[in-house]
């Protein structure tokens, strides 16, 4: 049998399809195996070329497969749809993954350690939790509406206010309120241990360390970027860094006259939440400080607006943060 040297491999969660070609790209198997068998199927192949999407479980494959001595590339499922040739089918999916990981000017997605992983599913629960939190007090807000007491949007307020416009609800309302409060209390303490825990986490990563000397970048957005990006090298420069993260205006140039829209919103939508609301204090403190930063947002806001500066100061910063991870250097004041 010819030597294989790329293998596709549609993911799924009990029966994987495979596609292998030699080295002129002629197909030599096509096959699907069961998930206890995959490993043992990778395992019994020469060291070789191995595509897969980045999707559920690609990432703890590809350091099993690498394991065994296999080069691993994963790519963004929007990418490999264009290679598949007719319609959809695991079949066509591996073998279409096949030839998109073989492309010279293909994206990939860098393999992520068990600890990265680790750090992203803290930094996921925790998201979680503050969106269910949110959603409690909108919860809150809203009954309290329906029996005429309109309380403010500050979650504060809503805190203090609510039990005490409760008081002269029937009981049910009161007990369906008081429940409402009780819940908020236990996402606050929950969250609050992983802020805590993320806060720890942030010291003992000297990445993370350099990183929060970026105003506007704490803890939670230094080690999310450290555990998202792992090797900063892998990006060619800082633009392609903000590129990938969603904060680059999308591009639609035909005929010559180049036009540029909003911003892609590509990539992490966390980590660029994380740095737009960072960039949000940056930008309300500008004025208490001489910096030259804080002098190129004072004059750049008049002219295109609080949140077009926004995203602009998130742009700076996450160049700033790659040139930090890619270099290995420390924040130079200026």
């Amino acid at each position: 049998m010819e030597k294989i040297t790329t293998v596709g491999i549609d993911l799924a969660k009990s029966v994987f399809s495979l596609h292998g070609v030699d080295g002129a790209g002629h197909v030599v198997f096509k096959r699907s195996v069961r998930r206890d068998q995959l490993v043992e199927v990778v395992a019994g192949l020469s060291p070789c070329l191995i595509g897969m999407e980045a999707c559920s479980g690609a990432h703890d494959w590809g350091r099993r497969f690498q394991e065994y001595g296999h080069t691993v590339r994963l790519m963004a499922p929007k990418f490999v749809a264009p290679y598949r040739k007719s319609g959809k089918n695991d079949g066509n999916d591996a073998e279409a993954i096949c030839e998109a990981v073989t492309r010279p000017n293909m994206r990939f997605v860098p393999v992520k350690s068990i600890e990265q992983q680790a750090l992203l599913a803290m930094h996921r629960v925790r998201q979680g939790f503050v969106v269910e939190r949110t959603a409690t007090i909108n919860r809150l807000r809203g009954l309290l509406t329906e029996f005429g007491v309109v309380l403010p949007l500050r979650s504060v307020t809503v805190r203090r206010q609510a039990a005490a416009a409760a008081e002269n609800l029937p009981e049910l309302a009161r007990r369906a309120i008081s429940d409402l409060l009780e819940q908020l209390r236990l996402l606050d303490e929950r969250i609050g241990g992983y802020d805590r825990e993320i806060e720890a986490q942030a010291k003992l990563c000297e990445p993370a360390q350099r990183l929060m000397k970026i105003r506007g970048i704490g803890p939670t957005t230094a080690l999310a970027i450290v555990a998202t990006v792992g090797n900063a090298r892998e990006f060619k420069n800082g633009r392609q860094f903000a590129a990938w993260i969603g904060l680059t205006p999308s591009q639609y140039t035909t005929g010559g006259k180049p036009r540029l829209g909003h911003i892609s919103k590509r990539g992490d939508a966390y980590l660029r939440n994380l740095l737009v609301q960072g960039a949000r204090s940056v930008l309300n403190s500008a004025g208490m400080h001489q910096d030259r930063m804080s002098r190129w947002i004072l004059e750049l806001q008049p002219r295109r607006g609080y949140y077009r500066t926004l995203v602009a100061i998130a742009n700076k910063n996450a160049r700033i943060a790659w040139a930090l991870l890619a270099k290995n250097e420390t924040l130079r004041a200026v």
